[in-house]
This record gives structure tokens, sequence and C-alpha cells, in this order.
């Protein structure tokens, strides 16, 4: 029987089994302010860990046990991808401003799947937009889901 979600006699719930958080198993591209938001957020989780073990929160410790692992293994797993220099196209680190049909303009940063923030202008380099824009150029049109096509109307090197 597993003993996830056991409550001991004093009616703390102990959290022993908590599945892993899933990694994509999809290449860990970072930029360099994505590893150092990993490398924050690792060293955020073990100071948490410890306050947690000290307090002997089980239910904590469990939690932050399986975050902390996630990202030691996403920190283990980054690979660093330094913006190129050459802004003649797009590319993964660069920023790209797009003119949609109807005038409006939006700009985005082609960043790690961990960095992703679209409300921010970070897209994930797999999300179907960036994907749509890598290797273009400006003048070229990408598919924008349900806005339709958007023009680059700029590249921006980061």
């Amino acid at each position: 029987m597993s003993r996830a979600f056991v409550k001991e006699s004093d009616g703390e719930e102990i959290y022993d089994d908590l599945p892993d958080r899933p990694i994509d198993p999809r290449p860990n591209f970072v930029t360099p302010a994505g590893f150092a938001a990993i490398e924050a957020e690792a060293a955020r989780l073990q100071a948490a860990l410890a306050d947690a073990q000290a307090r002997g929160v089980r239910a904590d410790i469990a939690e932050l046990s399986r975050d902390l692992t996630y990202w030691q293994s996403r920190r283990a797993s980054a690979e660093l991808v330094r913006p190129v220099a050459d802004c003649d196209q797009v590319r993964f680190g660069h920023r790209v401003s797009l003119e949609y049909e109807d005038g409006q303009r939006r700009s985005y940063r082609i960043v790690g799947i961990d960095e992703a923030d679209p409300a921010k202008g970070l897209l994930s380099y797999v999300s179907p937009l960036a994907q749509a824009m890598v290797g273009k150029r400006v003048g070229d049109h990408a598919s924008a889901g349900q806005q339709g096509a958007a023009e680059i109307v700029a590249i921006e090197c980061m």
C-alpha cells in the first residue's frame, strides 16, 4: 500500500510519495538570464528546505524536496545559449517585434522552456509562434495563431 497521503495519529498529513514534476524531454536551452533564474530558484528552495527540515514539517519537506530535485535537474541539463549578435534572422534569445493584420504590435523574446512567460513577452522556443518565427527575417510573415499572420518588423539581439 502506498504511504502517500497517510494520516498520522496526530492528524498531520504526510506526503512521502509526491509524484515527480514532469521534465520536458526536449533540449533545455536557456538564456544567461534563464540560467541565473534557475540557480536562484534552486538556492531559494535549498534554504526553504533547510528551514522546513528544522521545523520538521514533513509535508513542506516533501514538496520542497520534489521541487528542488526538479530545479537541480534543470540546472544540470541546461544548455546555455548566448544570443547570436547577427540580427538578420530570428534566433533563440532575440526579441522580435510583430505587426498584426489589425495594426497591433507586440514584441516577444524567444527563451527557454522554464523562462517562458507570454504575458511578459517571453516565448518558449518550442511554442508554435516562436517556431514560426525562427529563421525568418524582417518583412517576413509568421502565423500568429488565432490572430492570423503577423509581419516581423524588427529583430533585436539581446
